[in-house]
This record gives C-alpha cells, structure tokens and sequence, in this order.
C-alpha cells in the first residue's frame, strides 16, 4: 500500500520535492510509486513505447513532454504494454489520450490532460536523463509518490 503523499511529506519534509503542477489523475490507479526512469520527447513518443514495453519493475516513467498540448504520448495501447511489463505509473508533462480505456487499466497515470491526435513515431528524444518539471528535478533511480493531493520526489 503506498503512503499518503501528505504523510509522508510530514514526516521527511525538505528531503521531498514537491511538483506543484497541477495533473489529473487519468490511470485505473489513483495511488502509486516506484523507481523513476525517464523519457524526454516533444510530440513524438516512439521512445515512450520503447521503455514501457521493456520490465518496470514497479518503476514510474515520468516523460517530459514539454507540456506540449498538441498530442498524446500514451495512449490505451503504450499504457496497456506498461501494465503487461510491471510499471507502477506513467507521469506525462503532456497530454495522453484513450482516457476512458487508461481508467479501467491497473495503472497510474497523471498527465496534463488528453488529446486524441496521434504524435510522431521518429524516435527522437533521450532515455533516463534527469527531466526538470515545474521546478522539480526528476533524476532516474529517485523514488517518486504520487496520489490524489500530488507527486513527491526524493532530492
């Protein structure tokens, strides 16, 4: 069982960062944690697909998307590979779409919102970097939390 985001923020306080960006809550899952791995891609989620479809591990990808409005990164087909290969949430500084579908799937996710239109396929973009969002580092191999009240991170 994850703790509470609240809770757990009052007992380690200056050793979390807190995202203040405001994401829904978009997965079947409301509550998770794990691992951060990362993706950094602009409208193009080709790597998105590529790291969901590898094991998880319970991880949390958390994809910086630039806050991109214009398409989706995830959709009911990348999110339903995450499920398969054991990742605990997705985290998108973007927009997903299938919201209907990514609902009844075991999965967090939060992102920005959705759009159905589709993104590129090229690939391009980088894999297990540290993303910054909102102010908020997120390095690959911190822990982050995240529920209804927000995302936590270790520093």
């Amino acid at each position: 069982m994850t703790i509470a985001t609240a809770d757990l923020y009052d007992e380690r306080g200056d050793d979390l960062d807190s995202l203040s960006l405001q994401l829904l809550d978009l997965g079947g899952r409301v509550a998770f944690d794990g691992l951060v791995r990362t993706v950094r891609c602009h409208r193009d989620n080709a790597l998105v697909k590529r790291v969901l479809a590898t094991p998880g591990d319970g991880a949390v990808l958390v994809v910086d998307g630039g806050g991109s409005l214009e398409s989706a990164l995830v959709g009911d087909l990348i999110a339903g590979s995450a499920v398969q290969n054991g990742w605990a949430g997705i985290i998108v500084h973007g927009v997903i779409r299938d919201r209907e579908a990514l609902a009844s799937l075991p999965l967090g996710v939060k992102a920005l919102g959705s759009n159905p239109r589709k993104s590129a396929k090229d690939g391009v973009g980088e894999v297990d970097v540290p993303v910054t969002i909102g102010g908020v580092v997120f390095a690959p191999g911190r822990h982050v939390w995240a529920d209804a009240d927000g995302v936590l991170v270790e520093r």
